[in-house]
């Protein structure tokens, strides 16, 4: 099937994919929670592939995997197995932390790795990514120890190896962090930019500058933390731009989805995890 990027400021990109495999990881009362599964073209069992986990925004409360469809359909074609997290969202009218969001992440991260070689990749090659409160998951997998679903085999380690974040709400503490209300004097059991050490992995943080939830200075203060601990992390600013600008189709263009996912296919490369140049076209 081919699916064809939209495309207002730029040439559109077509992209050869094969429909994506379904695979329960969780199973929560009757609910299965899933991962669809993009592979290259030219996946072999036998591979040792790199991989993304993607986590959809949402505030924890909704929102949809597809988010990062388009996402995962490019990186598919650029040699990584790419992934789309379904996880459990906070009910309504739970004013509480997303205790079950982050043991969904966890326990999808694991599940992945735990199946590495069925999946055809490289179980220390995976990184976690995602916009909004998905960001916030893949920070959380990558930096936050503890808070472990009680199922999961615990000798799996959940740890991204790599983090790609689209305006991330990664700080949840009371100093200009979102979702303190929610997590309240838990936040450094929460919050990845409370919990930053020198063992996280290399992150990129995608931000507009009018972001009406994240204040600039939250994302310099992550990565002047980040750089402190003797971590890499990028930060790259976008003027103007709101919450979720990176989206396809927002605003009535792609220009913004295009320059993001160009940019992490940089940085993704920068790891050695992919070769050659971006196949995107430029606007």
């Amino acid at each position: 099937m081919k699916f064809v990027f939209a495309a207002l400021l730029f040439v559109a990109v077509t992209i050869d994919a094969a429909e994506p495999l379904s695979r329960v990881y969780k199973k929560v009362a009757d609910h299965e929670l899933k991962l669809n599964v993009f592979n290259p073209p030219d996946w072999k069992a036998s591979d040792q592939r790199p991989a993304i986990v993607f986590f959809h925004g949402g505030g924890w409360v909704g929102g949809s995997p597809k988010q990062f469809l388009k996402h995962c359909e490019y990186l598919a074609t650029r040699g990584m197995v790419a992934i789309e997290a379904d996880y459990r969202h906070i009910a309504k009218g739970d004013k509480g932390p997303p205790t079950d969001c982050v043991h969904d992440a966890k326990s999808a991260m694991r599940w992945v790795r735990s199946h590495a070689v069925e999946l055809g990749i490289d179980p220390q090659r995976i990184a976690a990514g995602g916009g909004s409160a998905g960001g916030h998951l893949a920070a959380f997998v990558g930096m936050v120890e503890g808070l472990d679903d009680r199922a999961d085999d615990i000798q799996v380690s959940p740890k991204a190896n790599a983090l790609v974040l689209f305006n991330p709400v990664f700080d949840n503490g009371p100093e200009q962090g979102w979702g303190h209300a929610r997590v309240g004097e838990r936040y450094k059991e929460f919050s990845p930019a409370h919990n930053i050490s020198a063992d996280d992995p290399p992150a990129i943080v995608f931000l507009g500058t009018k972001d009406n939830l994240i204040p600039v200075a939250v994302v310099e203060r992550f990565k002047a933390n980040m750089t402190k601990a003797g971590v890499r992390c990028e930060a790259v600013f976008y003027e103007g731009q709101g919450h979720g600008f990176f989206n396809p189709g927002r605003g009535g263009s792609d220009q913004y989805f295009y320059e993001t996912l160009l940019a992490a296919d940089r940085f993704l490369a920068s790891l050695g995890w992919l070769k050659g140049e971006p196949t995107l076209s430029k606007p």
